[in-house]
């Protein structure tokens, strides 16, 4: 089984794919952290992260081993990485990485902006998660600020509405809601009442299967 969780930044599909991951046993890819280690390898070559030579260099090298680096969740790498993500040759690079995970025997849970339309148009369950965008801003800069970054909530509302921008404009692939996905908004849900109404959806689509 193949489940696809899209949305934009701060919606809470990671959280919500990670826990389906834990309830239905499979393996799961956090794909942003694919371009945001992409982001990373081009900063830390001195490079400029719209440079599509550089990039592309930098997403031939993403594997498995890069991924955990706790500094690909800080906002700078995060900004980088929606100007990566607009380069098609960095998104040729790393679509079959995504593409090999999906397609393991068993399935995964696969998070990101362009699984269910683009990497795994396949895809047994298709999640949109979203939520208002003040909302988000205000979620991300919790996170940010709990692991010490300085950065205020304007600054990252600012970066939001313009990574959004961003993502939902790129002509490879943009961001963009399924056409046959479940909509899942998680604006004042808490963590669990996201997850029940997540899984409530896998739950019904797995019963129609055959």
């Amino acid at each position: 089984m193949i489940i696809a969780v899209d949305g934009p930044l701060a919606s809470g599909k990671g959280t919500i794919a990670r826990h389906l991951a834990n309830r239905y046993d499979l393996p799961y890819l956090d794909t942003g952290l694919l371009y945001r280690a992409c982001a990373l390898g081009v900063l830390n070559a001195g490079k400029d992260p719209s440079d599509p030579e550089a990039a592309t260099i930098s997403a031939r090298k993403v594997d498995n081993t890069v991924l955990n680096d706790p500094e690909l969740r800080s906002a700078k790498i995060g900004a980088a990485a929606s100007r990566v993500a607009a380069i098609p040759s960095v998104r040729k690079a790393l679509m079959n990485f995504q593409r090999d995970f999906a397609d393991q025997t068993g399935g995964a849970v696969l998070d990101g902006r362009d699984i269910g339309t683009f990497i795994c148009p396949h895809a047994d369950v298709k999640l949109w998660v979203s939520a208002p965008a003040e909302e988000r801003a205000r979620r991300r800069h919790k996170e940010l600020c709990a692991r010490g970054e300085d950065i205020s909530y304007a600054q990252v509302l600012e970066q939001l509405i313009e990574r959004d921008a961003r993502d939902a404009g790129r002509d490879d692939a943009p961001m963009q809601c399924a056409a046959d996905a479940h909509l899942l908004n998680t604006g004042g849900l808490s963590i669990d009442a996201a997850f029940e109404a997540a899984q409530r959806i896998v739950d019904a689509a797995k019963a129609e299967r055959p």
